[in-house]
């Protein structure tokens, strides 16, 4: 069978996250080719041969050049933070790898789209991972939508709430930093909301938002606290936090749907509360992540008697992935829709057609993160979406 080297750049959470994907894709999707792990890159030595080790791959590189430049890599799969997106995948795009990038794809809107034109003129398949397009619910909440079973749509709903900041203790993070991260829950966590938006709904065309940070410095991270009666000033050292804690906005969308988006990392109790609703003339549906193998759905078309949102257990061999995976009522998990994904590259690969959401999709959503930051200073309406002559010059190429 033929194999296909996979160079992996990061091996935290997402690393982890993509190398369960790497691993198990062909075990639940057999394919013509085998992924293989063949090498893992990141900074931390003592670290990254941990993780080299825990979660399978051949050989490990403190230098994700090298990893990228080898003659026997054919996909890279960038899992570190924004800050290093643009120059991994544009230096993978130029030595002819296939590319799987995390989002957000850039640090802003220029940045993805030197990225996509990277990935474009260099004729690679390229992937930017928004992994919840690959829950089984969503990819039938796209299929109810598209055989218009919810007819026109009126509103998208979405909150993405989590807590893990809501102490005022909580110590610094690298994504509290605007200069490696990009932006705060607002860039993590509307990012996902807005690729569902697209997906599901449609284009933007106008955006309205604001933002806070409600606790402005924080501790240092510095790994172990001193014995007890040392004193360490360094420890107690405050940072100033650079980011939003939290951001909404208005959308309009160019279908004439409204849409409103709240992400929020202060919302005490909340662990990965993702949640959407659409609105039509004919139907509506939720989708709730914390429950991410139901879907919520409703149709004005059922007896007004009987009529009510009903609970789909999308876990059905009628429903997208699931001929792959367990007899019905046997839930997916969060780490199966890495292996959806990454399946659905390696099937692009062989087929030798572009995926989706790629590194335009990625450029878009930048766009709409980009028109919300603006606004915010502002204080009004700003376009998400490029220029006309942008989009024609884009086009051309």
């Amino acid at each position: 069978m033929r194999e296909l080297n996979v160079a992996l750049i990061g091996y935290n959470f997402m690393g982890k996250a993509h190398s369960y994907a790497i691993g198990n894709a062909a075990f639940f999707f057999p394919q013509e080719v085998k992924p293989v792990k063949k090498v893992i890159a990141g900074r931390n030595e003592p670290g990254l041969k941990r993780a080299a080790e825990q979660f399978g791959w051949q050989e490990y590189t403190t230098d994700w050049r090298e990893a990228v430049g080898r003659s026997d890599i054919d996909i890279v799969c960038i899992a570190t933070p924004t800050s290093s997106h643009k120059e991994i995948a544009v230096a993978a795009a130029k030595a002819g790898k296939h590319v799987l990038c995390e989002k957000p794809l850039g640090m802003n809107a220029g940045e993805a789209r030197q990225m996509w034109e990277a990935a474009h003129q260099a004729g690679v398949i390229h992937m930017i991972g928004h992994n919840y397009r690959r829950v089984p619910a969503i990819a039938l909440a796209k299929k109810l939508i598209d055989d218009g079973k919810l007819g026109d749509i009126y509103h998208f709903r979405g909150v993405y709430l989590q807590d893990w900041l809501s102490d005022p203790a909580a110590p610094m993070s690298w994504r509290l930093d605007k200069r490696i991260a990009g932006a705060g829950a607002h860039g993590d966590l509307n990012a996902h909301l807005i690729d569902l938006a697209r997906y599901l709904v449609g284009d933007m065309e106008r955006v309205v938002g604001m933002e806070k940070t409600f606790v402005t410095r924080r501790t240092k991270a510095l790994g172990d606290k001193p014995p007890h009666g040392e004193e360490n000033e360094e420890a107690d050292r405050l940072e100033d936090v650079t980011v939003d804690d939290a951001a909404a906005f208005l959308a309009r969308f160019k279908n004439g749907a409204l849409g409103t988006f709240e992400a929020s990392r202060m919302a005490g109790g909340r662990k990965n509360h993702e949640r959407i609703e659409i609105n039509g003339s004919k139907g509506s549906l939720a989708f709730h992540f914390e429950r991410m193998n139901e879907l919520e759905f409703w149709s004005r078309e059922d007896d007004p008697k009987t009529q009510g949102y009903r609970t789909i257990l999308a876990t059905e061999e009628v429903h997208p992935y699931m001929q792959a995976w367990w007899p019905p009522g046997h839930p997916l998990g969060y780490q199966n829709t890495f292996v959806n994904q990454f399946a659905d590259l390696i099937r692009a690969i062989l087929a030798g057609e572009q995926v989706q959401p790629n590194f335009y999709d990625g450029w878009m959503c930048n766009l709409v993160l980009d028109a919300v930051s603006r606004s915010v200073q502002s204080l009004t309406w700003e376009h998400a979406e490029p220029a006309a002559a942008e989009l024609h010059e884009t086009a051309g190429r």
